[in-house]
């Protein structure tokens, strides 16, 4: 008869024997599991350091450690963070494009992909800070779109300085799409590109799935559309440092393009080829 117990109470390991290791499970997105706890039961939606993120059917999301504690049909679990994969294809960045391999940035061109403002700004390196990297373009804001022009003045556009502009509400009647027309006209308007999406303001760029919501609240006219936004969905909204920590979470849920609107991909795709024309031999047309 055997002696589960062992024989040297002194050798390594003595108090685990005869008992059954719980299994590790990485705690990939959308596993489902059981806090063992308090019955909460919910899906994987993000990772934190040494936490996990779980959403239940509700769309209500709770943080846990990772650990054990968990329970997958019924049998103990202990979920740990994913381990690294070895690529199986040709790496993609967070835009969809193929990934150079071991590519070194490109000196910077003189062309330029202008954005209104800050938030513009962090969201196109997020998604095409590789891309934009590898072909040397640099992204600039502009603190209101309505400083274009001076910045057309001061650093006038040519076959070598390409402009590409990226505006927020550009939609029939708006005074966007009013400058926008009026630049295409001007003397510059060939080394110019002006393009944009419907959306009042960036962040419902960021598309509702990605943040786990139903949809962008409506925010009534008079309102500021960001704290009208950060209010309706129980975010503090009573000064600029909550509002900057309203969108650090809205980026923080933006992983890849799939997490954007299809209006905002092809105009950035659109302005990227723009700036990266080659500039015409001398004497060219």
């Amino acid at each position: 008869m055997d002696d589960r117990y062992g024989t040297d109470v002194l050798a390594a390991g003595w108090r685990d024997a005869g008992r059954r290791a719980t299994p590790e499970i990485e705690a990939e997105r959308d596993l489902v599991v059981e806090v063992a706890a308090d019955g909460y039961c919910g899906a994987v939606v993000g990772l934190q350091p040494g936490l996990v993120e779980l959403e239940d059917r509700h769309g209500r999301r709770r943080l846990f450690p990772l650990g054990g504690g968990f329970l997958i049909d019924g049998a103990a679990v202990a979920l740990v963070a994913p381990r690294p994969k070895a690529p199986v294809g040709p790496a993609r960045t967070a835009s969809g494009s193929f990934a150079a391999p071991q590519a070194r940035a490109r000196v910077a061109r003189a062309s330029r992909i202008l954005v209104e403002g800050k938030h513009d700004a962090e969201l196109v390196e997020k998604v095409w800070g590789d891309d934009l990297r590898a072909e040397g373009v640099v992204v600039e804001f502009l603190q209101g779109v309505d400083l274009l022009d001076t910045v057309l003045r001061d650093d006038p556009p040519s076959a070598g300085r390409r402009y590409g502009v990226l505006v927020d509400h550009l939609v029939p009647g708006s005074k966007e799409t009013r400058l926008a027309e009026a630049v295409s006209r001007g003397p510059h308007g060939r080394f110019v590109r002006i393009v944009g999406h419907p959306h009042v303001d960036v962040w419902q760029c960021v598309t509702p799935r990605a943040l786990g919501i139903a949809r962008w609240p409506d925010v009534p006219r008079g309102i500021d559309w960001k704290t009208g936004v950060s209010r309706a969905l129980g975010w503090p909204a009573e000064t600029p440092v909550d509002l900057a920590r309203n969108w650090q979470r809205i980026l923080g849920a933006v992983t890849s393009y799939r997490d954007l609107d299809p209006a905002l991909l092809g105009r950035v795709e659109e302005l990227i080829d723009f700036v990266t024309q080659d500039a015409p031999a001398a004497g060219a047309p």
